[in-house]
Formats: structure tokens, sequence, C-alpha cells
């Protein structure tokens, strides 16, 4: 490969991450992915010492990380809300076999991989800013590579009918780590057929 084809494509290169980063409303690189750093930092030391922390006393003195795949800002998406028509309260079904009451307030709408996708956004009966979004969702690699139960995103509506929906800030419930808490099930809508690696992986007990 001559010169002239290298530099052909590291300019093709720097083109298709510039339009990446544009699309996903992505800051730049580094700082990027240092946010995201900063973030699982936090969750970990979180999981490791706090006191309301998942884990007993045994775990924590045997936990050293938690699991997640690399930083990749193709997992993060701008989505359209469009409203549910009829909003009501739906029971979200609990891993211990109880229901939690939530409020169906939209749809996500966008694309990834080539598809277009649709997810269920729901809030807590409890939450007191209604910018606030509960996102639980299953996909491809649940069960496999990631918690069976599916894992959550915590969101924040940041336009008039958009919202940003970053899959590399997906985490695992608490019921991940231990089988005595009761955590919601994705609902329906929101089991993903394609493989989404990004985000935290399943915990891995020693």
């Amino acid at each position: 490969m001559n010169t002239k084809n290298i530099l052909i494509i590291g300019v093709l290169a720097v083109i298709t991450l510039a339009v990446v980063y544009t699309l996903t409303g992505t800051d730049d690189p580094e700082v990027y992915i240092e946010k995201i750093e900063k973030e699982r930092d936090r969750q970990f030391k979180f999981i490791r010492f706090n006191i309301e922390s998942p884990l007993s006393e045994e775990q924590k003195r045997d936990f050293k990380e938690l699991d997640f795949y690399a930083v990749d800002p193709a997992y993060k998406v701008r989505a359209k809300m469009v409203p549910v028509e009829d909003r009501k309260m739906m029971e979200l079904p609990m891993t211990d076999g109880t229901v939690e009451k939530y409020l169906k307030h939209s749809f996500a709408e966008f694309e990834m991989a080539g598809q277009t996708h649709r997810l269920l956004l729901l809030q807590s009966i409890k939450e007191l800013d209604k910018r606030n979004f509960f996102l639980a969702f299953a996909d491809g690699t649940s069960g496999e590579e990631t918690y069976g139960g599916g894992r959550y995103i915590n969101l924040r509506q940041d336009g008039k009918n958009s919202i940003t929906i970053d899959f590399n800030m997906a985490y695992n419930p608490y019921c991940a780590y231990n089988p005595d808490f009761a955590c919601p099930l994705p609902p329906k809508e929101n089991v993903m057929e394609i493989a989404i690696r990004a985000g935290e992986k399943d915990y891995k007990k020693d």
C-alpha cells in the first residue's frame, strides 16, 4: 500500500469518526471516554464500599472490579420521543414474582445498525422530575455476556421531543449481584433482538 492510499484511508477514518460524533452528539472522543470511565469508577466504588451496596460484606472483600464492554460512541443515539396514546400505569413484573407500577410515558425511536428500534420509556410513580425516565431492556447478549434479567439506563429528556440514549451507561440491577433483591424485568416492548455490546457485562462471582 503506497503512502497516498494510506493518507486517503487516514482522512476517511477521521471523517467517519467526525460524522459518528456529530450524529450521536458525542463530545471530543477523549473527553467522552473519560466521562464514561469516571462514571464506571463511581459505580465500582459504590458497589465495593457503600453501605447500600447489594454485595454482602464477604462479597465486598473479594470484589475487585466491574466488567464492561469497551466504550463505543456508536451506541450513543439520539431518539425521537413518541408519546404513548393512552398513558396509564402498568405493572412491571419483579424478579421475586411481585409487581411494581410505572407510568407508560413515551416510545423512544432511533436508528442503530441499519434498523429502526422502538423502546418504551417508563416513569416511576415516585418520580418528581418529569424529565427523568427509566429504561429497562434486554438484548441478544442477555443471559450470555450480560445479566439474564436485563439491564437499566437512567435517562433525562434533553430536547423538546427527543432524548439521548447512551448504552455505554447501561448497568446491572441489584439482583444481578444478590438474588435477595427484587428488580423490575424489562417489558416485552424492550426485548431487543440485536446484541447491545455496550455498558456493563454480567457479574461473575469468584
